[in-house]
Order: C-alpha cells, then sequence, then structure tokens
C-alpha cells in the first residue's frame, strides 16, 4: 500500500467517507434529522462503524487500476466477485443499527426478540464484519499483482 498512487489513496477516503455515511445516518450512529433511533448506541457501535468504512474504503481503491492504459484492447474477463465485501459491508449496518428500528428483526421475532436476542448477537456480526472485510482486504492486496484490474 505504501507504493499506491494518490488516484487510489483519493478513492480510498472518498469511499470510506461515501460508506461512513451509508452506515451511520440509516444506522442513527451519525445523529440526523432523518432518522430517529429508538436505542441508545452503543459504545462499540462507533470503532466498528469506523473501522468497516476504512476497510470499505481500502477494499474498493485496490480495484482501481494504476498505470497507463494497455494499447490494445483485451478480450473482456470476468469481473471479480466482490459479494463478500458487499455483504461484509450490509452486515456492519445491522451490526451497528437500532435492534429494534430493524423492520424485519421485529417483523421476524418481535420488539421483545429484538432487544432479548438479535441485540446480543450484533457484536458477533460486528466481529464478523470487520473479519470478512479484512479477510477480503489481505486477500485482495495479496493478488493484485497477479490478478489486476481490467482495462
Amino acid at each position: 500500500m505504501g507504493s499506491w498512487p494518490l488516484r487510489r489513496w483519493a478513492v480510498a477516503v472518498a469511499v470510506a467517507l461515501l460508506a461512513a455515511i451509508v452506515i451511520g445516518v440509516p444506522t442513527g450512529v451519525v445523529p440526523s434529522p432523518f432518522y430517529t433511533r429508538m436505542t441508545p448506541v452503543l459504545w462499540w457501535n462507533y470503532p466498528v462503524w469506523i473501522v468497516s468504512s476504512v476497510l470499505e474504503g481500502l477494499l474498493v481503491s485496490t480495484y482501481v487500476r494504476v498505470g497507463p492504459r494497455p494499447a490494445v484492447a483485451q478480450a473482456p474477463e470476468e469481473r471479480p466477485v466482490t459479494a463478500r465485501a458487499l455483504g461484509a459491508g450490509l452486515l456492519s449496518a445491522f451490526a451497528v443499527g437500532c435492534p429494534i428500528c430493524n423492520k424485519l428483526v421485529v417483523l421476524a421475532i418481535g420488539v421483545s426478540g429484538a432487544l432479548s436476542l438479535w441485540a446480543p448477537l450484533q457484536p458477533v456480526l460486528a466481529l464478523g464484519s470487520v473479519g470478512l472485510l479484512l479477510y477480503a482486504l489481505v486477500r485482495r492486496l495479496r493478488t493484485a499483482e497477479k490478478c489486476p484490474v481490467p482495462a
């Protein structure tokens, strides 16, 4: 990462800020007039929110091409599968979100179930999401030279 050009770092920062907004505002971690959280934000929600946003930014920036475009057009190759990273980002939102504000959880197990079953699961979801993002980033960094982004 130390040899990344400025363009790649700019994408990392932009995506990290976008991820912070996309995760933070709908979950109520970032106070806004659009959403009122029904349960207080817990202390661990902030580090998970920040780490997830940073890892999302770094991961997306690994797909920014470095160097000039090839002179000869190559046949389109299959795009890399990023479902793991997208799933991990969604998992981050579920992890830091208000347990009783999640309509799917309340519909499935009710408000009392959301507080007694879902809320204790959220730290596990948080660890899982950060772990998946970290795994995807490390794997992408290790294979970035061998599997460059197609032009």
